[in-house]
């Protein structure tokens, strides 16, 4: 094991650094206009079942399981392009790679996400996230039950995340108790969700927008949880 670093910083990709509504209305889009409404709306229905049945977005094992319904249609062809070659880069919120770079200064940066094995790894790619964070990813079907993985792999004295999920907050305050700050921006419509907001508790910092962590005194975040206090 390497030796641990002071912080390591641990950031969502998905509605923390890349606007991923906006990514699924511009597919919904292209659904209709390309395919037509029933068939974007069956689409969607797959895809929707299979979040249930996996726990994140699979977008392309979606369109596998629409293919084996109407494998006659060339035109699916179309919609894969669409999804591999979309660009990602233009959905970065706004200082999303800023927020990278002011955090590398307090410590090591990482992408922990979740997602599949072909899909998540294309879009942290083609946003510009993977070299922002110089090949530091971590994908997994639930990262919250991965971080003793996390750990091995990014030994750390503390860790700071960063995530729209308060549920997935809350678990990494269960398992690291006060070796982890959680920072929660209220982005995108998991983190908008009222449900969402009062079944789980409240993150050690709260950001309107992931851009706001630019101008954030990293010092005083982690005074906050006595960082560097002897272990």
């Amino acid at each position: 094991m390497t030796s641990p670093d002071d912080v390591v910083f641990l950031l969502d990709c998905d509605n923390t650094l890349l606007d991923n509504d906006r990514v699924e209305d511009d597919l919904k889009d292209h659904l209709a206009r390309e395919f037509g409404v029933e068939r974007r709306d069956r689409y969607w229905a797959i895809f929707e079942q299979l979040r249930a049945e996996l726990g994140y977005a699979d977008y392309l094992g979606a369109l596998q399981r629409y293919r084996l319904g109407n494998v006659s249609d060339p035109r699916l062809l179309l919609m894969s392009s669409f999804l591999v070659d979309y660009p990602f880069a233009s959905r970065l919120y706004p200082r999303a790679l800023d927020v990278i770079r002011h955090l590398r200064t307090g410590g090591l940066t990482v992408i922990l996400s979740d997602g599949d094995v072909v899909f998540q790894p294309r879009k942290i790619q083609r946003s510009g996230l993977w070299a922002a964070v110089e090949g530091r990813v971590l994908i997994y079907i639930h990262k919250e039950q991965m971080l003793e993985a996390v750990a091995e792999r990014y030994p750390a004295r503390h860790y700071v995340m960063v995530d729209d999920k308060l549920r997935i907050l809350a678990a990494m305050t269960q398992h690291w108790g006060d070796g982890v700050t959680t920072i929660f921006p209220r982005q995108g419509h998991y983190a908008l969700d009222r449900k969402n907001i009062i079944a789980y508790p409240a993150a050690d910092l709260t950001v309107e927008r992931i851009g706001d962590l630019v101008d954030y005194d990293l010092t005083a975040l982690l005074d906050r949880t006595n960082v560097g206090r002897t272990r």
